[in-house]
Formats: C-alpha cells, sequence, structure tokens
C-alpha cells in the first residue's frame, strides 16, 4: 500500500514558498528573541546585551540578560512552540478547525491537576508537579471526546469545542475555588494561572524540555499519516495506515506538549487556534509543513507577546497570556464567522 497518499491539495503550494516561509520565520524569531533581550523595565541598549552575553562578568547588564532575558525568552520559545503544534494536532486529529489545547480543556486539565497538586501534596515546582500536569491534561482530552461523541457516533467538531469548553470553565471554576479556599497556600497557583513565562526558572526548564523534544519528535513522526487520516479514517486504513495508533499517538503528543507547556506558563490561550489557521493559507494542508511553521510561528507569537507585555503597561507588565488572548479573542470570533474555514 502507498502510505505517501495525502489529501488533494498537499502538493498544490510551491516548495520554494514553504521554504521561504521557513526562512522567514527563522529570520522573525531572531528579531524577536533580540527584541526579548533588549526591551524591559529596565532597558539595555543592544551593545549591553550583546557584551553582557558574550562576557557574563557580574556586571548589571550581564546579570539581568542571563538571569532574567535568556530565560525568559527561551521558555517563550520552547511553550510558544508546544502550544502551536499541540494545537495543530488537535485540529488535525479532530479535524475541526476551532480546536485548540485551550478550547479544548486540555490546558484547564493540566491546570486543575497542578493546582490538586500544590494544595494537596504540597509539591512546591515543576519537577514534582509536572507529572500532574500531564495526568490532567490527558484526562481532560480523553472525557472531552467521550462527552462530545455521547450518544452514539463520532463527535462533530461542534460537539467537541462545546465539550471542551464546558469542561474547561468546570474545572476552572474548581480551581479558582480552591484558590479561595487557602490563599496563602495557593498564591503561587493563582499567579501562575495567569499564563506566564516571567517567573519560570532554568531548572524548570530544562525538567520539562525532554518532555517537550519528545512530543514534537511524536508530532513529526505522525505527520504522514494524518495526512491520509484527513481523508477519512475508513479510506486511511485502506492505504495501510494505523488509525489508532496514529490516534493514541497524537494523544500522547499533546498531552507531552500542552501539558508541559501549561505546567511551565499555567497555559497561553489561543496560541494554539490562531497560529496553525495562518499557517495554512500559507503552506497548505500537508501536516508535515504544518507542524514544523507552526512550531517557529507559535515561538514568535508567545516572545513577541510578551515584549508587548513589557511594553504597554511600563513600569509595570502584562501577562502573556492575557496578550495572547486579547489578540486571540478576535481571531475566534472572526473565524467563527467565516462560512469557510481554512481546510483541514
Amino acid at each position: 500500500m502507498n502510505r505517501g497518499l495525502v489529501s488533494p491539495g498537499v502538493r498544490s503550494v510551491p516548495g520554494f514558498r514553504r521554504g521561504l516561509g521557513l526562512l522567514v520565520l527563522l529570520a522573525a524569531l531572531v528579531a524577536a528573541a533580540s527584541a526579548g533581550l533588549v526591551v524591559g523595565s529596565n532597558p539595555l541598549a543592544p551593545e549591553q546585551v550583546w557584551r553582557g552575553l558574550l562576557q557574563p562578568d557580574g556586571s548589571e547588564g550581564s546579570i539581568i540578560v542571563w538571569t532574567l532575558r535568556v530565560p525568559r525568552t527561551v521558555v517563550g520559545v520552547l511553550a510558544g512552540a508546544a502550544f502551536g503544534v499541540a494545537g495543530a494536532l488537535i485540529q488535525a486529529l479532530t479535524r475541526n478547525p476551532l480546536a485548540d489545547p485551550g478550547i479544548l480543556g486540555v490546558n484547564a486539565g493540566a491546570g486543575f491537576a497542578v493546582t490538586l497538586g500544590v494544595g494537596f501534596f504540597g509539591l512546591p515546582s515543576i519537577t514534582g508537579y509536572v507529572w500532574f500536569a500531564f495526568l490532567g491534561a490527558a484526562a481532560a482530552t480523553v472525557l472531552v471526546h467521550l462527552i462530545g461523541s455521547a450518544g452514539g457516533g463520532r463527535a462533530s467538531p461542534v460537539t467537541l469545542v462545546l465539550a471542551g469548553v464546558a469542561l474547561g470553565a468546570v474545572l476552572n471554576g474548581f480551581s479558582t475555588f480552591l484558590t479561595l479556599i487557602d490563599e496563602e497556600t495557593f498564591r503561587s497557583v493563582r499567579n501562575w494561572g495567569l499564563g506566564s513565562i516571567a517567573r519560570v526558572n532554568p531548572d524548570d526548564t530544562l525538567a520539562v524540555l525532554p518532555f517537550l523534544v519528545a512530543g514534537v519528535l511524536v508530532a513529526l513522526v505522525i505527520s504522514g499519516p494524518l495526512n491520509s487520516i484527513a481523508l477519512g479514517d475508513d479510506l486511511a486504513a485502506s492505504l495501510g495506515v494505523r488509525v489508532t495508533r496514529t490516534r493514541v499517538l497524537g494523544v500522547v503528543a499533546v498531552t507531552l506538549l500542552a501539558g508541559g507547556a501549561t505546567a511551565l506558563t499555567g497555559g497561553i490561550a489561543f496560541v494554539g487556534l490562531m497560529v496553525p489557521h495562518i499557517v495554512r493559507w500559507f503552506v497548505g494542508p500537508d501536516q508535515r509543513w504544518i507542524i514544523v511553521h507552526s512550531a517557529l510561528a507559535a515561538a514568535v507569537l508567545v516572545v513577541v507577546a510578551d515584549v508587548l507585555g513589557r511594553v504597554v503597561v511600563r513600569p509595570d507588565e502584562m501577562e502573556v497570556g492575557i496578550v495572547t488572548a486579547v489578540i486571540g479573542a478576535p481571531v475566534l470570533i472572526a473565524l467563527v464567522r467565516r462560512k469557510k474555514a481554512s481546510g483541514l
């Protein structure tokens, strides 16, 4: 059987355009990361940043760069890429153009599980509660699908969205209720839940990094079969694709990516919804290209949103999750109003 068969239109976009898109995104990521190192409540001149990077000599500029802005920018890149790839996977697996880890309740599941881990098990750091984040993300993914398909038949995109929004609201409500019961115990969870990349230390990042890398690798492995699944499960199976295995691996990848990124940042809204759509307009429906471009584009979006959050309310800062929500809400409305969302 020809396992390389993909849905119509996959090869309609010239490879040159896709390659150029990668170069543009890489350049944008470098520019966004550079801005992340320069812009802040204590502005640094580019030459100070460059000197601090190359000569970590204990000067003020060097300390600011290496202890605050480099770790923060790295977390923005990793979390953005994770949420972007997770969103692309969920949209491909459900064939739902309105799906993302936030809307389908995956982030809320991870957040609720982390709240339980911190409040009832006294887990003080990401290395302890990251496993709760994975468990919560996986449980929410399965539960949304079960709710969406209740009554028999395949879950439709609309029922999945409704189930995800409802489950997310319930879990977020429970999380808020728990934090109000004991404000001192849940103080860190309350700040963490806003969606921030500013308070993550390098040790926490290193603890989660292997899971994020594993999630991206799994996503790349199943990207080819996902193109066949876009034709329908029956036809994909007739072409030799192991549909069940692909879907299970997809859920594993989403759990690793969304759970790990949520453990780091508390969840950043709408990234997984916006980015795959924009990418799909430029690279076509081939999931192999969508996943790679989504990783880079989402990283750019999160880092840029973080920079904007430092500027708009200076000398204070706005959490990156709030910035992406402000940007993403109008995008969601526009997508809902479109008669035909970008094809999956």
